[in-house]
């Protein structure tokens, strides 16, 4: 095992828009060099999944430096027979960047939708995400979109994506070659910057089939929430305000992928939260909790307590009650730019209360009187592409047929409005 550092940094991946699809596509400027495994704890089929897909990697694409984190590497230490690298995430002194978000070009998880939760969570106070290629080894698997038997085709494409229409004609060695374009690399993609070809190393000492002028990596952009929590503090009452969204400090602000939850805990007495949605008052909730999710987040803990089920694509989040004294309460979808504060109400009867952020329960609960603060992240598309949330890698060719999984998800995971008494 050796420190992150020595790997070489991140590349400026684009996601473009495609006229036939609503995913966007991935390009690489350049092949990608340092990838991440993230694995679901104490999984022995995860386990040995990560071991073969990383000995795939090593074997195949030799210039790709693998990243695990630290406990991993310790645990599989006898198990990988070559270099890996490590750290333990801290943050740059001079960019005040942690190394990951510095160095990682992509990330595949081994797991479930918990393993994928865990892997945004390592970039939780960074603004830009990897993307993230997830093979479903859990029990729901909401979010993962491959399986394991599909790993060398799916980090193919991933790998692949960004390869020019003259790196492929030389890589990948066509069946036929009037089936090259030497037009564009991808059919159809709206950008005004220019495609940034790779030279003869790294995608041109990859041979195979072709994969086809258009088979670039389809790319889902999930919506993450923007938190700041401040514990109850009277020295800071006179600079912060209930309307005050997150701002962009990268050192105050943590990011969410799913939710986050304010919850009584094992206190027996129901919880005071005053809700303001952008420095409104609209009232104060007395229940179990509540809950903010992204759309992504809508269909977990959301779900389960009444929340609407939120398309991926729908910029927006949920505001939920768990278990709301008052029956008129009701779950509220609001524009993912409406700042919402949750404040610890003077009339809570107990010291406080507890904050989970993505399924990981803080140290510190909420004091009476202290806030949290949540507004959606942007999402924002300018001339270099698509910028913000979470890329999650999705399967099909991009096709107008294919689909971004959700429907599928419903029906095939949920069961989504299955009659009682049929087998699913």
């Amino acid at each position: 095992m050796t420190e992150i550092t020595p790997a070489e940094p991140e590349f400026p991946k684009k996601y473009l828009q495609t006229p036939q699809n609503d995913l966007l596509c991935l390009r690489w400027p350049s092949p990608p060099r340092n990838v991440l495994l993230v694995q679901k704890p104490n999984a022995p089929a995860a386990t040995e999944a990560l071991v073969d897909f990383a000995q795939h990697i090593h074997s195949t694409y030799p210039n790709i430096n693998i990243l695990l984190e630290p406990d991993t590497a310790s645990y599989l230490h006898n198990s990988i027979p070559f270099p890996v690298h490590t750290s333990t995430n801290a943050e740059d002194a001079t960019t005040g960047q942690t190394i990951l978000a510095q160095k990682v070009d992509l990330t595949a998880t081994f797991g479930g939708d918990g393993t994928i939760l865990r892997a945004s969570s390592l970039f939780s106070t960074a603004t830009s995400v990897p993307p993230i290629l997830s093979f479903s080894m859990g029990t729901l698997g909401f979010l993962g979109e491959w399986k394991f038997a599909e790993f060398k085709r799916a980090f193919r494409e991933v790998y692949m994506s960004g390869a020019g229409a003259g790196d492929r004609s030389k890589i990948l060695e066509p069946d036929d070659e009037s089936s090259v374009k030497t037009a564009a690399s991808f059919e159809g993609v709206q950008s005004d910057a220019p495609t940034a070809g790779a030279g003869p190393v790294g995608w041109s000492s990859i041979r195979g089939k072709n994969l086809g002028s258009t088979r670039g990596a389809r790319v889902l952009l999930r919506n993450r929430l923007k938190v700041a929590v401040q514990v109850s503090d009277p020295s800071l009452s006179t600079t912060t305000t209930p309307s005050a969204p997150p701002t962009n400090d990268s050192s105050t602000i943590i990011h969410a992928m799913n939710e986050i939850i304010i919850h009584r805990g094992a206190a027996p007495h129901l919880a005071h939260i005053t809700i303001s949605i952008g420095g409104r008052f609209l009232t104060e909730a007395v229940a179990d909790g509540m809950i903010i999710s992204t759309p992504t987040g809508s269909t977990a803990y959301n779900l389960s307590c009444g929340g609407s089920i939120i398309h991926p694509l729908v910029d927006s989040l949920c505001l939920t009650p768990i278990c709301p004294r008052s029956l008129s309460f009701r779950p509220l979808v609001l524009p993912a730019s409406a700042p919402v504060t949750l404040r610890l109400s003077e009339n809570n009867r107990g010291r406080d209360v507890e904050v989970s952020i993505d399924g990981v329960r803080r140290k510190e609960g909420l004091k009476v009187g202290g806030e949290i603060r949540v507004v959606g992240e942007e999402v924002l598309r300018g001339r270099e592409g698509w910028r913000g949330g979470v890329p999650c890698i999705m399967r099909g060719g991009g096709g107008k047929g294919d689909d971004d999984g959700w429907v599928g998800g419903l029906n095939g995971l949920l069961k989504f409005n299955y009659p009682f008494g049929e087998e699913g």
